[in-house]
């Protein structure tokens, strides 16, 4: 491959915008829209049925609004660079003019994501910024889009870069993962029952409550977007029981609806962690090993919070 790397980016760039106008006008003006609006009807039709806290839907949205404006502030981000290389030295340049194309480009794209959401719950890092999706302590449609104004700081991008490398430009990537995204949001109910056979393939309401549950049986499951056979073939599903309903929110619940807790709280938290770090183990244990890692293997983690729960019992 000839041409320098601005160059390529710049062709990347181009091309991808000539391909996904179309799906990007239709995620901002039709897609958000439709999502924020049903999130409403839910709100209203579950607040004259039950309580219904209508302070951490308007902090969702704030979360909204906030990342919007932060995106657009800071097109790029911080693996950008990476993003580059990858297309420079990309093996092939994909159209998406064939089935297989197409194909490729989902179950591709879906792995990334299965590997991402795992990241992001077992390195501290990724969490910092997706911790925010799992701040509420109910789970409607609104917490759908309750997602973190930090991800492009954190570098969410980094496991799509194979996507990339691929042939297929950035914003091809990047919008296939928001259509992924978009499917997720009907997964934020609790008043959708379990969904048969549907459910050995294709993520469900029921999978996504486990995903979003604290339970010490729940935590760290079911990562997949589309589909849970990712889930299912590195063994991280795990079913809903009937005998144990899910209790939403972070392992140590966050008791406010302040925009300004609900993002600062686990960064503030982490930057606290590294000063306080007196070995180069003990820093690299904070960023990278799994959320509530301590020097003294007594923080909460999974494993700890799991083991504790079982000495109760």
């Amino acid at each position: 491959m000839t041409g320098s790397t601005n160059e390529k980016w710049d062709c990347c760039s181009e091309q991808s915008q000539k391909i996904m106008m179309p799906v990007e006008k239709f995620l901002l003006f039709v897609a958000l829209p439709t999502v924020v609006g049903t999130s409403l009807i839910e709100a209203w039709v579950l607040s004259r049925r039950q309580h219904y806290n209508w302070h951490a839907l308007g902090a969702s949205l704030v979360d909204l609004f906030l990342r919007t404006v932060i995106n657009i502030l800071m097109p790029l981000s911080i693996v950008a660079p990476l993003i580059a290389l990858a297309w420079n030295y990309r093996i092939s340049t994909i159209e998406l003019n064939t089935w297989l194309a197409l194909v490729v480009l989902f179950f591709g794209q879906e792995f990334c994501y299965y590997w991402y959401h795992r990241a992001a719950h077992r390195v501290r890092w990724f969490w910092l910024n997706h911790s925010i999706h799992h701040s509420p302590n109910e789970l409607n449609l609104s917490a759908a889009y309750r997602i973190g104004i930090f991800g492009r700081i954190t570098g969410t991008a980094l496991f799509f870069l194979p996507m990339v490398w691929l042939g297929y430009p950035i914003r091809v990537v990047l919008a296939t993962l928001t259509l992924n995204l978009l499917y997720q949001f009907w997964l934020h109910t609790t008043w959708i029952p379990r969904l048969g056979w549907f459910e050995y393939i294709f993520n469900s309401p029921s999978a996504h409550r486990v995903h979003h549950a604290a339970n010490p049986e729940y935590l760290d499951a079911n990562y997949g977007g589309v589909l849970v056979i990712f889930d299912r073939l590195f063994g991280t599903y795990v079913a809903e029981r009937d005998d144990l309903p899910c209790r939403y929110g972070w392992v140590v619940p966050l008791q406010s609806n302040n925009p300004l807790r609900i993002e600062f709280t686990q960064w503030i938290a982490f930057f606290r962690d590294i000063a306080s770090a007196r070995r180069l183990a003990d820093l690299l244990g904070y960023v990278f090993g799994p959320p509530g890692w301590k020097p003294n293997g007594q923080g909460l983690t999974t494993e700890v919070i799991r083991a504790r729960a079982a000495a109760r019992q």
